[in-house]
């Protein structure tokens, strides 16, 4: 009979698969969702990942699951685990851990896969190992939903993004005069945006709170009601900032929206050879020297207790910029391929716009880019926070709940949304430079369609009961972005194909590693002879 605190070595084994999980989880879905907005160049790669570790953090901690299901959509029957505590225990750090390496590795060769997919994939290998087929539900309620979101996923975000995407390009992007018809179109844009994002973010993405309680109504209202006062300000700020940092070229930074209407004019800014001052002005030979005779100077007249001094803090400043350049070399690459000579044929094949006319849909990209990032960390945290608090909360009951929920603790959801954000900041290039302009050319408006796309699509197929994968999605919406362009020569299908085939073995190969971890440790010997 397995008493309270007993196998504590699963519940710290557990943390560590749950933020390896996590870990996957930022490197993985998170790169896939900022992907198109680092691809059309809205944001930097850097830029992404500030903004996600802030967006994703809070979102996980602020509104993640109070409840969150250790067995997910009902793919196996919890209770068979209710005489044995400990062997949900088991099951929940296999299922965990199988996911995390499943995840990790797909990270490793940029397959962008569904971590749900992953962890429910995981759940069902424990579950034939411990108890036999015949516990999965493998009817549409189970396993035949995850295999229908395959094809359900893709298409709808495709169709959806498609309806956004082609009245821009006809109305707005090819005009002749596309930069003022864009100007004016922009509030238009942000109301559409902002009530999509409102919505979204109160009916999907606060879970557990009051507001996932409101009627669809009212909901509704709310979101008319932020939508037409974003509108307003959109309006009377940023169309008047607008026009003078795209059409007079004003050097009027973004802190200068609020206040627009009060800045003077502004000229416009220098180019980088005008800057006085920089090295920009000559190659820096000049400033080198100066460096290097002071250096000479101050070695001659330097002790050896000064020497030596120096010496330290030049290894302590050494190791400094190695340990900054080791954190950093996940923000530092290059994950846009325009320079590819592979894809130049691919993004030759797109449509090019004017590029002043794409800049003012850079703007909503990175909002639709937020939105989606906080909402993905309050629902998305779920899967590697489950099962650890699953094993947790046996840990400190000895016992099985048998509606197969698990209470969340604050310091868990606080543990996964670093997890998180570290995935992204240090492996989460990988993905990004698979998908994006790996699939096809991205652009500012071609980007914003898409993330808004991928949005409305999760949206309407929660509340519809229809299942479907952000991952999924974003994929879906990008390739028909490719094909809005009327052109097959415009999408990568080499590598289209590679991220089917990662979805289709995302659940025999997560459930395959589970379950040989799982049998493993149920059937180890007990005793020693």
């Amino acid at each position: 009979m397995m008493e309270i605190h007993d196998y504590t070595w699963i519940f710290v084994l557990g943390i560590i698969a749950a933020c390896a999980d996590a870990f996957g989880i930022g490197a993985n879905d998170v790169a896939n969702s900022f992907a198109s907005s680092v691809s059309s160049g809205s944001l930097t790669l850097a830029q992404a990942c500030i903004i996600a570790v802030f967006t994703e953090f809070l979102g996980a901690f602020l509104l993640g699951s109070n409840t969150a299901e250790t067995i997910k959509s009902g793919i196996m029957d919890v209770k068979l685990f209710v005489p044995q505590p400990e062997l949900m225990m088991l099951g929940m750090l296999c299922a965990v851990a199988g996911s995390a390496v499943w995840v990790l590795t797909a990270c490793r060769f940029g397959m962008p896969v569904s971590t749900t997919h992953s962890i429910v994939g995981a759940i069902i290998g424990v579950g034939i190992a411990a108890f036999g087929g015949d516990t999965i539900k493998w009817d549409y309620s189970g396993v035949a939903k995850i295999v229908t979101s395959w094809f359900v996923s893709p298409v709808a975000a495709g169709i959806v993004t498609a309806i956004i995407y082609m009245p821009t390009k006809i109305f707005v992007l090819k005009s002749v005069n596309s930069l003022e018809r864009g100007i004016k179109a922009i509030p238009i844009y942000f109301f559409i945006t902002s009530l999509i994002g409102a919505f979204y973010l109160i009916y999907k993405g606060a879970p557990g709170t009051k507001a996932a309680k409101m009627s669809i109504g009212t909901i509704v209202g709310i979101s008319f009601g932020v939508a037409a006062g974003v509108t307003i300000l959109a309006w009377v700020l940023f169309v008047p900032w607008l026009r003078r940092r795209v059409i007079n070229k004003e050097n009027v930074r973004w802190f200068h929206i609020p206040v627009i209407h009060f800045v003077k004019p502004r000229p416009s800014a220098p180019a980088p050879e005008e800057i006085p001052g920089g090295l920009e002005n000559g190659d820096g030979t000049e400033i080198q020297e100066k460096i290097t005779a002071s250096g000479k100077t101050i070695e001659s007249e330097s002790n050896n207790e000064a020497e030596f001094q120096e010496q330290e803090k030049s290894r302590v400043k050494s190791l400094f910029t190695m340990a900054k350049d080791l954190f950093l070399r996940g923000v530092r690459k290059d994950v846009r391929n325009l320079d590819n000579q592979k894809l130049a044929s691919v993004h030759e094949a797109a449509q090019k716009f004017d590029g002043d006319t794409e800049y003012l849909f850079s703007f909503l990209q990175v909002i639709t880019a937020c939105l989606a990032s906080f909402s993905h960390g309050s629902n998305d945290v779920a899967n590697a926070a489950g099962p650890i608090a699953a094993i947790y909360d046996i840990w400190r009951t000895a016992k099985v709940d048998p509606s197969g929920k698990a209470q969340v603790p604050s310091w868990i959801l606080a543990m996964a949304g670093a997890a998180i954000d570290l995935g992204l900041l240090t492996y989460g290039y990988h993905v990004m430079r698979k998908l994006g302009n790996g699939v096809t050319y991205l652009s500012p408006s071609r980007g914003f369609s898409a993330e808004l796309g991928t949005s409305l699509t999760v949206l309407t197929a929660s509340k519809i009961g229809l299942p479907v994968s952000t991952t999924h999605c974003i994929t879906g919406a990008i390739t028909s972005i490719g094909l809005c362009n009327g052109s097959w020569r415009a999408l990568n299908w080499k590598m289209l194909s590679w991220c089917f085939l990662s979805w289709i073995i995302t659940l025999p190969a997560a459930g395959l590693l589970a379950g040989l971890l799982f049998a493993y440790g149920k059937n180890a010997p007990t005793q020693m002879i």
